[in-house]
């Protein structure tokens, strides 16, 4: 009881700070690179490399080159030990000043909200002004690891003292040490992958395989007609020969995608396929955010403000959906700040597996899940499915884990300001059971 008034305490002072701290935050704007398929059009290129390519796009777009902002924090899930200060070497690689300072976050697909987050509660507070919030991630860029025997029979052998020890400790070597370690994308409390969790997931929630493919075919068609009408084009910059991502299908249907097979229940039962899940994806995002009066002063537009973000965990292990947190969170969000769902113009909901969301949906829904589990009087509701990731989501779009939430705030923000509405609520599932959720508002013309 009191760990969870401490965490109460904790949340509550965070939504203060943002809501009335002197400095209303504003999002800028931002950009990314184009999103692609692993292994293909950036393969060798770092996490580092493309970070650059991001952070010198908002730089680039908002005069901010040879300059310094508040403060940059940036993140990644896949990335080597050897990039421990992955953020600042990005940033004394690009046209920011050398001497602009910045760190690293990791809160798993959730990153880059929550870098967003961070940065927004250091400008509401006043301790900076502006600041760069964003993440990256490339599996083609994967560390290979040694074996941790390997490592341990390494570092006894460079202490040894004598011929003896030594040659004893060389003789303890064996064939399979030297087997590399290959990063994986399980949960190591169960060994499954995220994957074949959701097939539990789905299963759980009687999530049919028809209503996967239809959520996934219409994130394509959205996505397909937001390029068309040049809602992307600001947004996303030219890197390497590309000028979109790659993922998007604006031909996609229900016959085409009912033709794949399940990909992680291969059997009668498995209704999850690369259709109806994110690919593999690489790529970087990055976005600005002030205070209102300092955007004012150096002729930013203003997209947004960012009203607040929270963040929520499950007990997986236990038996809990691995990636059911956003319906909590967002259940949380919503009655802090006394909003319901028919407040919200437009929900930006990460779509890691099109089961994830139709589960999130359907607890939402639920009298009982959300009574018992989301702390509200009754079901939280259903949401308008037109309003559901209008430009298309990360089944259409890609998914590089720590980037995906800058990618979504710069989208959200554009929405607000060239399309209409009050406000967008965003929600990403994580690894870990964990969930981050946040509220734009849009900005006073």
């Amino acid at each position: 009881m009191q760990h969870a008034t401490v965490v109460l305490s904790i949340l509550g002072i965070k939504f203060w700070l943002m809501n009335n701290a002197q400095h209303k935050v504003v999002v800028v704007g931002g950009k990314r690179t184009p999103f692609t398929k692993s292994f293909g059009h950036y393969a060798r290129i770092s996490n580092q490399e493309l970070l650059i390519q991001a952070l010198d796009g908002v730089a680039k777009a908002y005069g901010l080159e040879g300059k310094t902002v508040g403060d940059v924090a940036l993140g990644a899930v896949v990335k080597s030990s050897l990039n421990w200060n992955m953020a600042r070497e990005a940033v004394l690689g690009s046209v920011l000043h050398p001497t602009q300072q910045a760190y690293d976050v990791q809160r798993a697909c959730g990153t880059s909200l929550e870098t967003v987050n961070q940065i927004a509660l250091k400008i509401a507070t006043g301790q900076i002004d502006s600041g760069i919030a964003g993440g990256v991630d490339s599996n083609s860029d994967l560390p290979v690891m040694a074996k941790q025997s390997l490592a341990w029979k390494l570092i006894d052998l460079n202490q040894a003292k004598t011929f003896g020890q030594r040659l004893s400790r060389m003789l303890a070597f064996r064939p399979s040490d030297f087997k590399p370690q290959l990063f994986s994308v399980l949960e190591p409390r169960t060994g499954k992958s995220m994957g074949q969790h959701t097939e539990l997931t789905v299963k759980n929630w009687q999530i049919t395989r028809e209503a996967q493919d239809e959520l996934a075919m219409v994130s394509h068609h959205n996505a397909a007609k937001a390029y068309e009408e040049g809602f992307f084009e600001d947004l996303v910059l030219e890197y390497r020969g590309l000028k979109a991502d790659t993922f998007v299908r604006a031909t996609t249907s229900m016959e085409k995608l009912a033709k794949l097979p399940p990909v992680f229940d291969r059997s009668a039962a498995g209704t999850l396929t690369a259709g109806n899940s994110t690919p593999l994806t690489d790529g970087a995002a990055a976005v600005l955010l002030a205070s209102e009066d300092h955007a004012k002063a150096q002729g930013w537009p203003i997209l947004a403000y960012v009203k607040d973000v929270t963040t929520a965990a499950v007990d997986f292990v236990a038996g809990e959906d691995l990636l059911i947190a956003p319906a909590k969170a967002v259940a949380d969000l919503l009655k802090r700040n006394q909003l319901t769902f028919a407040d919200i113009d437009y929900f930006e909901i990460h779509e890691a597996f099109a089961g994830q969301v139709l589960a999130t949906l359907k607890a939402w829904e639920d009298e009982e899940y959300s009574r018992n589990r989301l702390g509200w009087d009754g079901a939280l509701g259903s949401i308008d499915r037109s309003k559901l990731n209008v430009a298309g989501g990360s089944l259409a779009l890609g998914h590089p884990f720590a980037a995906t939430g800058a990618r979504i705030v710069a989208q959200a923000a554009k929405m607000l300001k060239t399309k209409g509405g009050k406000r967008a609520l965003i929600s990403v599932c994580t690894a870990g059971g964990m969930g981050v959720a946040a509220i734009l508002e849009r900005a006073d013309d």
